[in-house]
């Protein structure tokens, strides 16, 4: 911010050079046509001036904010605990991380059924195999945030494929990332850092849900965010929830690197915008669920998967803080 400041004060100072010659070449100048030229330049260059003063005043009260605190982001943006949106991409294993994250996403709407959670699908998109490559919801319910918030993450699974002829172990990985719904937003993204293509639905299977061109993908330029969402018939239905999800997207990045504004995002470091260390393990020939956060280990591996997991996510729930 400081450097932005100086440069700022350096171009008004070569522009009040410049104006100052000009008042003076404006009392030496007899000819009525030269005057008026310079005097057109002179009103040119006092609105330059004082653009870039009031721009200058603008970046110190927010250097100043910040300094002071008076810019936390938490306090800005208001999270519906009532509301996520969740993603879940297989990882690294093929077919296999795509297998499992189908089974992610089946253990967490069993329990959303059970939990009486309403669940909208805002994008799906399948393997060869049948498994997931990506799946986005919405979920509502009653502090459902609070709930799921620390299930993001990398998930890694360990099991015998059922393609698998010599009985080998593999090891696979798929990424969870627990959205907040926000209420209010105080940051702003730009939108001539958003890039938007629109695209045919495809769902289950694979077969087109709408001939038209309806779906959204919204690309986050300066960080390589991409949010897509097919779930509405209307092309700008499915781009406003693009575009909240996109914003829910970089508020969670902006709160795990503790950073006040969006261009202060390193995109190096987002990649796909969930979190890198792997957070739990699901080792199916030992029937055992590492939490590797808490150094715990569950069993019956089959009925978690199967939705049982209230106990597992109320134990999680109270790892660290918003």
């Amino acid at each position: 911010m400081n450097e932005v400041v100086k440069n700022l004060q350096k171009e008004i100072g070569a522009l009040q050079k410049q104006l100052d010659a000009n008042k003076n070449l404006l009392e030496s100048e007899a000819g009525a046509d030269m005057q008026l030229l310079i005097i057109d330049e002179i009103k040119a260059l006092e609105k330059q001036i004082a653009g870039l003063k009031t721009s200058m005043e603008a970046l110190a009260e927010v250097e100043h904010n910040i300094d002071s605190g008076a810019n936390n982001i938490a306090a800005q943006s208001e999270i519906n605990l009532d509301e996520i949106i969740m993603e879940i991409r297989a990882g690294a294993g093929g077919d296999e991380a795509g297998l499992f994250a189908f089974d992610l996403y089946r253990m967490y709407m069993r329990y959303g059924e059970k939990s009486k959670w309403k669940t909208e699908e805002l994008y799906y998109s399948e393997n060869e195999s049948g498994g997931i490559k990506m799946v986005s919801v919405l979920i509502r319910g009653k502090n459902v945030y609070t709930l799921l918030k620390n299930e993001s993450g990398v998930h890694r699974v360990q099991r015998v494929p059922t393609t698998e002829s010599a009985g080998r172990i593999h090891t696979s990985t798929v990424t969870v990332a627990v959205l907040p719904k926000l209420s209010k937003i105080n940051f702003e993204i730009r939108p001539e850092d958003i890039k938007m293509d629109f695209f045919r639905s495809g769902g289950h299977g694979g077969q087109n849900v709408n001939k038209v061109s309806t779906a959204v993908r919204l690309t986050h330029l300066p960080t390589g965010v991409i949010v897509e969402c097919q779930e509405e018939r209307s092309q700008l239905k499915n781009r406003e929830k693009a575009m909240q999800i996109l914003n829910s997207r970089i508020y969670q990045l902006m709160q795990e690197q503790q950073v006040k504004h969006v261009s202060d995002l390193r995109a190096e470091q987002v990649g796909t915008g969930e979190r890198n260390e792997k957070i739990r393990t699901y080792n199916f020939p030992q029937d055992r669920i590492t939490d590797h956060r808490l150094e715990t280990n569950r069993h019956n591996l089959n009925a978690i998967l199967n939705g049982e997991i209230e106990n597992m996510l109320t134990e999680t729930s109270k790892i660290g803080t918003l």
